[in-house]
Parts: structure tokens; C-alpha cells; sequence
């Protein structure tokens, strides 16, 4: 059943002087009970020229009164005419100009800062930023430090589990992107060397592109997006539920507890899924060349073996290791840093893998110009 309407004499007195209307509050105004609008005092009525208010009669009031006030206030700005609230108590003057104001007159949207101060903001940010990299790897250093001091105090039951999580569990993946990059760039290199006689030099470049680039490469970026997320996702999700705070509560170091044998863990199985992935690279080169060009497999090894030689072998080698190490040190910082949600998680984990595959760029780049220089 509907409420009744208001008696709008229970709440307001009205009279008019010549151009003033002037308005006697009275009664009890609660915002949980009916109470008037100020419309239904001016629709039957010429519109005055200036309004005045009053509030001696008024036994109680909340929040209603001041809205009352705000519709009055609306009202006479659309009509242009004056209002004079300087007989209501300074609180209820007070609330309701300020709903109006805020309703005629919102706050500004913020200054959009200068070009310089952004360019500031953004050096201090990457500063900031450098610095928790330098101070986590001076962690991990310092780390590794006291477990040559005490080997028996590392946690090789953990290393050996993380060893197996992302070397042996890590084949499978490793095995099919390495042959089908393998049988890829053995086809682009027939499709050229063909044109030339020269199909048996299709070994040569499978060889050196996989033995010294690709090889290592591709398994980093796989073990990248593969366990370095997880690595971020763990540890993360070991933050949100406060277990690091509990290993520091106990005394015991994150970084030896748990960066230092996840690190250790991928710097010692890296070599050995490149070396793996460099035999399956050579593979799939080896069957193109046998079905589209018919070179035999034993003529395929020996031009192979002819091309490629320790020192290659080497240099990929020590890619790997330092690859393994970025990956590592890249999910675990950025497992560190999440923040304490669900959502916080997935952000450390996706970048954590941009970051691996920009640091392993940029060190092969750095390779390339370093083995150039020494000749290697």
C-alpha cells in the first residue's frame, strides 16, 4: 500500500509581500518519513522575485531539511531568483549551499603534469626499479656466498626437485619446438642453396645457426614462458598467502629459502636442454635434407661435423648458462614484488616472461659482439 502524501502544512508556512515569498520551516523533517517538495509550493503560484527562509518553528531535522533547501536553491537559479538564507542556522545554510555547489560547479579535473615532469617521473621510476634488480642479485650472490661456506644447510632436496621440473619435465616441448625449428630453416636454406648446386652447404648452416644461436635461444625463450612464469606464479601466490612473511618471521631468508634453489636449479639445466636441443635442431635439418634434397644422413653428419667445432659448442653453452640464470632471476624478483591478490599474481607472472626474454635478447646481443671481438 502506497504511503500517504505529506500535509504540506505540517511542514511549511508560506506568505507573501509584495515580490518575496518568505518560507517558515516547521515541524519534523526525517529522511526516513515523507516529507514535501519544494516544487509543489511554486506550481500554482507566480513566480516571486526573491525568497527568504526560516527555521524558528522547525522541532527536528537530518538530512531531508537540507535537501528541501537544495531543490529550493536549484529551483531559483533555473528562474533567476533570489534567495536569503541568513535567518536558518549556519549547519543547515551551511549543508545546503554545499550540495549545490558541488552540483553546479564539480571540481576540476586534475592537471595533466608537463612533459618534464613526466620525463622525471619516469627516470626516478626506472631508477627505482634498477636498484631492487641490483640489490636482489647482491641477495642472491650473497646467497650463494654462505651456501659454498655451508653446503650442508642448502636445501638439495628442493634444487633436485626444481631440477627435475625444469630439465626432465621441460623435454617434451623442448624436443618439438627445437625439430621443427631445425626443419624449418633446412627448408628456407634448400629453397636458396638449391639455386646454386650447393645443396650439401645446407648442413653448414643448419649447424652453426643451431650449435651457436637457436639452439640455446628457443630453449630459453621456452623455458622462459614456461618456468620462469611459473617460478613468478609460486612464489607469488606465496606472498598473497603470507608464507614469506612467515619464513621471515622464523628467521629464515627468502632468497636462501626459496630464489636460491630454483636459480641454481635452471643455471645447471639450461646447458644440458640446449645441448638437447641443438642435437634435435641438427635432426630436423638432417631429415629435410634426406627427403627434399637426398643427401644421406651419414653425409649430412660428416659435413656437420666438419663445420661445427668446439668452440662453438661452447660459446652456446655459455649462453645457456647465463640465459638460465636471467630466467631465474626474473621470475623469482618478479614472484617478490607481486602484490598480495589473485590479480597481482598473473601481472608478476606475465612480466616476469617479458622481462626473461628482454634480458636474454639483449645478453645474446651482447654475446654476439663480444665472441666477435675475441674472435670466438
Amino acid at each position: 500500500m502506497a504511503a500517504a502524501a505529506p500535509d504540506l502544512r505540517d511542514f511549511v508556512g508560506c506568505e507573501t509581500e509584495g515580490g518575496t515569498l518568505r518560507v517558515a520551516l516547521r515541524g519534523r523533517w526525517r529522511l526516513l518519513e515523507a516529507r514535501p517538495a519544494f516544487q509543489d509550493l511554486v506550481t500554482s503560484s507566480a513566480v516571486p522575485q526573491r525568497l527568504v527562509f526560516a527555521a524558528d518553528g522547525v522541532q527536528a531535522w537530518d538530512a531531508s531539511l537540507p535537501l528541501f533547501l537544495v531543490e529550493a536553491l536549484r529551483w531559483a537559479r533555473a528562474n533567476g531568483v533570489a534567495v536569503d538564507l541568513s535567518p536558518l542556522p549556519a549547519a543547515m545554510r551551511g549543508m545546503a549551499e554545499q550540495v549545490v555547489a558541488i552540483g553546479l560547479h564539480p571540481p576540476p579535473p586534475p592537471e595533466r603534469p608537463g612533459l618534464t615532469t613526466r620525463v622525471g617521473e619516469a627516470t626516478l621510476d626506472a631508477a627505482r626499479k634498477s636498484w631492487d634488480v641490483v640489490t636482489f642479485i647482491g641477495d642472491c650472490v650473497l646467497a650463494l656466498i654462505r651456501v659454498a661456506r655451508r653446503p650442508r644447510q642448502f636445501r638439495w632436496a628442493d634444487c633436485a626437485a626444481e631440477m627435475q621440473n625444469c630439465g626432465a619435465m621441460a623435454l617434451p616441448i623442448v624436443s618439438l619446438i627445437s625439430l621443427l625449428v631445425g626443419l624449418i630453416m633446412a627448408y628456407q636454406a634448400a629453397v636458396q642453396l638449391r639455386q646454386f648446386g650447393a645443396d650439401i652447404y645446407v648442413a653448414d648452416l643448419v649447424g652453426l645457426a643451431v650449435v651457436r644461436e637457436m639452439g640455446p635461444m628457443m630453449a630459453a625463450v621456452i623455458m622462459a614462458g614456461r618456468t620462469g612464469a611459473a617460478f613468478a606464479a609460486t612464489l607469488g601466490n606465496m606472498k598473497a598467502g603470507e608464507e614469506i612473511d612467515a619464513l621471515e618471521t622464523l628467521g629464515l631468508r627468502p632468497v636462501d629459502f626459496l630464489v636460491l634453489p630454483r636459480l641454481l636449479a635452471l643455471g645447471l639445466m639450461m646447458p644440458l636442454l640446449a645441448l638437447y636441443a641443438n642435437l634435435l635442431g641438427i635432426l630436423g635439418g638432417m631429415a629435410v635434407s634426406w627427403q627434399v634434397l637426398e643427401i644421406p644422413p651419414a653425409a649430412y653428419w660428416v659435413e656437420t661435423q666438419s663445420i661445427v667445432d668446439l668452440s662453438d659448442v661452447s660459446s652456446g653453452l655459455i649462453k645457456s648458462v647465463v640465459f638460465g640464470l636471467l630466467i631465474g632471476l626474473s621470475g623469482c624478483l618478479r614472484g617478490l614484488q607481486a602484490d598480495r591478490s589473485a590479480a597481482g599474481v598473473g601481472k608478476a607472472a606475465t612480466s616476469a616472461v617479458v622481462t626473461a626474454i628482454l634480458l636474454i635478447i639483449v645478453a645474446d646481443a651482447i654475446f654476439a659482439v663480444v665472441f666477435n671481438l675475441l674472435g670466438i
